[in-house]
């Protein structure tokens, strides 16, 4: 049997543009020197069952992620919302291979990289998979010029396709950081650094682009820019990308959202509309705009009116916490 290679493409598959979005009146619809063919094509992330608990310093375990069912096709471009603490920060680096689950499985396509050995997803995760962490320091070279760190990015690629990626000039050029290209990391802004972070995310010409809050430090002007070349590497290689965002502006540009509630899928937006998820044993997170008028406790009545419907009522007056025990 003949050893896989993990720097070949995962997926061949593409999916179709996404319509495009509108903000500020602005499209974020990627330019037309991004509608070539997409040679390589985005990986599909499928998650099943993921828990994740971490222990605090104090010695207590956390349960950050409980049982999280995700399914994201090749080539799609995803928003991960919700509450700080609810475990989206998580779930993108265990996406991205840099923790590991402590129970379930998380897959690239049809690699298992839950159980992938540590040499095969070190590699994986230098050639197919660019992950964004939140603070842009995390992500760079500090003594290295801005050009350097784009550079060595692009290090890890093969030959054959290294010729086809963009080169660090461009990249620079594309987030307005061509005058700080010979700049050392340490002398520039927090802004600068960020928008340094995402060239080099996406110098490699990854299979799956994965950020954490990747616009937090930017003007309005340097997010856009910022989404408009991402948005233009998905549409131009068919990546895949999963951002986390606090950001409602930055996820409107997305088509699909997800929302994790309690380190599970909570709800999920899907071209404009709002979908709850139902999740195991029947749980269910009503939208942040009804918790205050259905509170924790509420008895709700719930009847099938048909295939496709139910009914959710409360009554008019709730019995007492005595009473409803």
């Amino acid at each position: 049997m003949e050893p896989i290679d993990p720097t070949a493409p995962l997926s061949e598959r593409a999916s179709a543009d996404p319509t495009a979005r509108l903000h500020d009146g602005k499209s974020t619809a990627p330019s037309a020197a991004a509608t070539t063919s997409r040679p390589d094509g985005g990986i599909g992330v499928r998650c099943q069952g993921v828990v994740h608990l971490y222990r605090t310093v104090e010695g207590h375990d956390v349960v950050a992620l409980q049982g999280v069912d995700l399914t994201i096709e090749p080539g799609e471009r995803v928003a991960l919302l919700g509450p700080s603490g609810s475990g989206k920060s998580t779930l993108l680096t265990l996406l991205g291979g840099v923790q590991r689950p402590s129970a379930g499985q998380i897959y690239l396509d049809d690699h298992n990289i839950s159980r992938m050995a540590e040499g095969e997803l070190t590699r994986l995760r230098a050639t197919r998979v660019s992950t964004i962490l939140q603070g842009a320091y995390r992500n760079l070279l500090p003594y290295a010029t801005a050009e350097q760190n784009v550079a060595f990015a692009q290090l890890g690629v093969p030959r054959a396709r290294r010729r086809r990626l963009r080169t660090p000039m461009l990249l620079l050029d594309r987030l307005a950081l061509s005058d700080q290209a010979r700049v050392a990391v340490g002398a520039l802004s927090g802004g600068q650094r960020q928008r340094l972070a995402l060239a080099c995310a996406v110098a490699s010409g990854p299979a799956l682009l994965l950020a954490d809050e990747p616009t937090s430090q930017l003007s309005h002007e340097d997010r856009d820019r910022m989404l408009e070349l991402v948005h233009d590497v998905a549409a131009e290689s068919g990546t895949t990308v999963v951002v986390v965002t606090h950001d409602p502006d930055v996820a409107a540009t997305f088509p699909r959202s997800v929302t994790i509630k309690g380190g599970r899928v909570g709800a999920e937006g899907r071209e404009g509309s709002e979908f709850v998820v139902i999740g195991e044993e029947g749980v269910l997170h009503l939208p942040s705009h009804l918790v205050e008028e259905w509170p924790p406790g509420t008895l709700v009545r719930i009847e099938p009116e048909d295939v496709d419907h139910l009914l959710m009522t409360k009554p008019r007056r709730q019995p007492d916490a005595e009473a409803a025990s």
